[in-house]
């Protein structure tokens, strides 16, 4: 993938929110791109069963409102709303864990932007442990993928994909992601030396460098 990881990474924007679901506390991930194209397509990637794995994964089930999706080796989940082209929302589970996804399209004067937003329950160990960009980045990898499929109108190479966060431009790429999302837990009320090491082990979870928490 022959992308400039700095620009690409700037094209996301990001926010953490505290919540609360069922009575008990959560934190949201927000992401939001703009893509250049109108909201009809890049609803039809997001949303169509033959689309999806062109620049994500594959996928199967019904996806239909109250149906079970499943991605390859990924999450699963329900359907539980969809109001095309604007917005849907799902379930996002992982074994015996559950948390929400809300995708909202918003008309902008340069194409569409998507705003993505990710719902859990807090993990008080997890969370410490790696911060938002534990799911943050991997958004911000599918962001990615997404929007070189809408410009391209191609498939992603799978492979060369799943091998991108190695690369030296995908390092970089994941190192700028996760400062983004620690800044992000910051401006919620993180500490930001905690909130700086976590990203740091972030990045060893996705591309196996070794942690920086230097600052250089």
């Amino acid at each position: 993938m022959n992308i400039d990881s700095v620009a690409t990474a700037d094209l996301v924007s990001r926010e953490v929110r505290s919540g609360s679901r069922d009575g008990a506390p959560t934190k949201i991930a927000v992401a939001r791109r703009t893509y250049p194209t109108d909201a009809a397509d890049l609803w039809d990637a997001l949303t169509n069963g033959e689309r999806i794995p062109r620049w994500f994964l594959p996928i199967s089930g019904d996806l239909h409102v109250g149906g079970r999706y499943q991605l390859e080796g990924n999450a699963g989940g329900v359907v539980e709303r969809c109001d095309a082209p604007e917005s849907f929302a799902v379930t996002w589970e992982m074994g015996p864990i559950v948390s929400w996804l809300e995708v909202t399209l918003i008309p902008a004067d340069d194409g569409t932007t998507l705003e993505l937003v990710h719902e859990a329950h807090v993990d008080p160990a997890f969370t410490a442990q790696f911060g938002p960009g534990a799911v943050g980045v991997g958004w911000d990898l599918a962001l990615m993928g997404l929007a070189l499929h809408v410009e391209s109108r191609a498939r992603v190479d799978r492979d060369e994909g799943l091998a991108f966060p190695t690369t030296p431009n995908g390092v970089e790429f994941v190192k700028l992601a996760a400062a983004g999302w620690a800044a992000a837990a910051v401006a919620d009320g993180d500490e930001p030396g905690p909130a700086k090491e976590a990203a740091a082990r972030t990045v060893t979870f996705y591309t196996g460098a070794p942690e920086d928490t230097s600052g250089s």
